[in-house]
């Protein structure tokens, strides 16, 4: 199983607004325990590039913050279990989730995207800064 977090470089957190990730951090799971990971520069950014993106890197699971109508529906469309609304240490979710005790929104929806507004999602805190993920370098944990 490969699971991906929405990813914030600087802080090890969960990424908030998936529509703008550039970085995920990706965890390779057998049997129920983690056994490699690597922090990947997303190569576009918005929905579609996005779930794309994931279903060529073999993702089965996604964990990430807030997220759109259109980009649930793009995950859907290639398969990718989708775990929004998480917040917090990309790692402690991840542990988590593979225990079975992951606090997510199964519901959640980022209503501000539906009507097609132009909009700075870090102005109005919808999701917090933005860090960014610069140049992401791979490695294994």
């Amino acid at each position: 199983m490969r699971i991906a977090v929405s990813y914030e470089k600087d802080s090890g957190r969960v990424f908030q607004h998936f529509g703008h990730t550039e970085c995920f951090k990706l965890y390779n799971v057998e049997d129920g325990k983690i056994v490699s990971s690597l922090v990947i520069a997303a190569p576009e950014q918005g929905h579609d590039a996005l779930a794309d993106f994931l279903a060529q890197m073999r993702v089965n699971a996604l964990i990430c913050g807030g997220i759109g109508g259109g980009a649930r529906a793009a995950l859907e469309d290639v398969g990718v279990l989708l775990y929004g609304g998480v917040t917090g240490d990309a790692d402690a979710a991840v542990d988590s989730f593979l225990a079975g005790t992951l606090g997510y929104d199964p519901d959640v929806h980022c209503h501000h995207h539906d009507a097609g507004q132009a909009h700075d999602c870090a102005a109005h805190g919808c999701h917090g800064q933005q860090q960014g993920c610069g140049s992401c370098h791979h490695f294994s944990s």
